[in-house]
């Protein structure tokens, strides 16, 4: 099924959403890598974490005078963020977007909160930047520019695939079970 959703996402929503579904997003979303999700869960989180969608992404990124453009954004592969993604997950946030799958503890913490994750194509940075209307902003930029939180506006952000649901549906598993 083709789900068009927009931020902040609401638990009803992603609780209807199953693995195969694909999701196009509109809204706000914040692109978070290993030490963002590190500090968000040591000092707590610059955004609002209800509803948001964190996107595992090190964006490239241009300045002209004061404003920020996006050149090229794509996924990271998400498990260097299991150390931190079931507390990041707890705080709030309905689904997190990246590549790769993630583990078991993470797995848990998408059931408990009503959340998903879903998967963003590698190689796709050029496809997936046309989505994005505006950086609106940036948070701990001290991190460098990949690590930095990145608030951005997007329309019919996609496509994305849901491979990890609320339900304990996870993809990756099933995959691996029927290949040899």
């Amino acid at each position: 099924m083709e789900v068009k959703l927009k931020t902040p996402l609401r638990r009803q929503e992603t609780e209807k959403l199953v693995i195969g579904d694909t999701v196009y997003i509109s809204g706000t979303i914040y692109t978070a890598r290993d030490s963002a999700h590190k500090r968000m869960v040591e000092e707590g989180s610059p955004v609002e974490m209800e509803g948001a969608v964190i996107f595992h992404a090190g964006p490239i990124i241009g300045k002209q005078e004061d404003e920020y453009y996006m050149v090229a954004i794509g996924p990271t592969t998400s498990t260097r963020m299991n150390p931190y993604q079931p507390q990041v997950l707890d705080k709030g946030v309905k689904a997190v977007v990246g590549k790769g799958g993630m583990d078991g503890d993470t797995q848990n913490a998408l059931q408990r909160n009503g959340a998903v994750f879903l998967s963003a194509v590698g190689g796709c940075a050029a496809l997936y930047m046309k989505s994005v209307v505006e950086v609106k902003n940036v948070n701990w930029i001290d991190l460098g520019v990949p690590e930095a939180v990145w608030e951005l506006e997007v329309k019919d952000f996609g496509p994305l695939f849901v491979t990890m649901d609320s339900h304990g549906g996870n993809l990756y598993e099933k995959v691996k079970k029927i290949s040899p």
